[in-house]
């Protein structure tokens, strides 16, 4: 296969949209791929880890008979990067999508029936398209460099 076939079938990204989350060092990412599927991750730095790791210090700190200790359990796709500017975000979900990974990293939240049929994909790893699209139109707001 040639490059240019290659990127004949790739699906690339048409709309990335992020939400910062108020401490600053994560954000949700959302993308809109050019043949209408939506998938999501949490975008997050370092920063938010170790901040993670103190609230369940503090967290197990008052629970009677257990010891306090750090960890993070990162129950959604997280994908760590250095800085939370767009150019930073957009260029890692174009390198994920080139290294064909991308679809392994994000979840889906559009519905393809065609596609989950071959994936053996189940109803409830998906959200409806009307969440997702209601999200994207009422919720998130493009973040600036």
């Amino acid at each position: 296969m040639t490059a240019s076939s290659i990127a004949e079938i790739m699906i690339l990204p048409e709309e990335i949209l992020c939400e910062m989350h108020e401490e600053g060092d994560a954000c949700d990412v959302i993308v809109r791929m050019e043949d209408g599927s939506v998938y999501t991750a949490l975008f997050a730095t370092l920063s938010y880890i170790h901040r993670q790791l103190e609230l369940t210090w503090m967290v197990t700190d008052t629970i009677p008979e257990t010891p306090p200790v750090r960890y993070a359990v990162l129950d959604t796709p997280h994908i760590i990067v250095e800085e939370l500017k767009a150019i930073t975000i957009e260029d890692t979900i174009d390198n994920l999508v080139a290294q064909d990974v991308f679809e392994s990293l994000f979840t889906r939240v559009t519905e393809d029936e065609k596609a989950d049929a071959k994936r053996h994909v189940t109803a409830s790893q998906l959200t409806t398209q009307e969440i997702a699209t209601a999200v994207i139109e009422e919720v998130l707001v493009l973040i600036d460099d």
